[in-house]
């Protein structure tokens, strides 16, 4: 090619006319990813405390590159108080990370939480997670990282959709939430009777 056609090439685009308009359009079609975290308690456990920092940090590394890609980051924190909540979101262990409504981790293992169970005096267990063979007690930031990263490349590309089973509020979640209303209920009244709770 001669190097007048090269610069023909060059020129013909250098005007904005095209570009601009590709530019704006870009623009326009920004996507959203909706993070929903949810948990039982961000005072006392542990767990829920650790994963939430290593959810921040996750989107910290990955912020600039999902605005230069067109994404909006949206972080929804639900702390879930009792059986209706929990059945409402479907909430099967604390604590939870659902990107654009999708659980990241696809089994559920949990073991005993001494923190959640200073909070009701019985034992609670909550979420194990697995990450590369290993099992971590929160939520390892390369997990939550590869779990946006595979949102937003492979988006549309949902095995689970279409697959939803029957939602069954687990016993652990029923135990947990009945102790910490009794222990409410017990905190209320034995100030003399002052406070009405119940």
């Amino acid at each position: 090619m001669s190097n007048s056609r090269i610069n023909q090439i060059k020129t013909s685009d250098s005007c904005g006319c095209r570009s601009g308009s590709q530019t704006e359009s870009v623009q326009q079609e920004r996507k959203q990813l909706t993070i929903d975290f949810m948990y039982i308690d961000l005072e006392v456990c542990t767990r829920c405390k650790r994963t939430e920092e290593n959810l921040n940090d996750a989107i910290a590394e990955v912020a600039n590159l999902l605005k230069t890609i067109g994404y909006d980051v949206r972080v929804n924190s639900i702390l879930v108080e009792n059986e209706e909540q929990a059945e409402a979101l479907r909430f099967v262990s604390s604590p939870t990370i659902r990107i654009n409504g999708k659980d990241i981790q696809l089994t559920t293992k949990e073991s005993n939480c001494d923190t959640c169970g200073s909070i009701t005096g019985s034992n609670v267990d909550c979420r194990v997670w697995i990450y590369e063979g290993k099992e971590y007690t929160e939520a390892p930031k390369p997990l939550i990282i590869n779990a946006i990263l595979k949102e937003v490349y492979g988006a549309g590309q949902n095995t689970e959709e279409g697959r939803e089973e029957p939602y069954v509020l687990p016993e652990n979640l029923k135990r947990f939430f009945t102790a910490k209303r009794e222990d409410k209920h017990k905190d209320c009244c034995t100030n003399g009777g002052s406070v009405q709770c119940c």
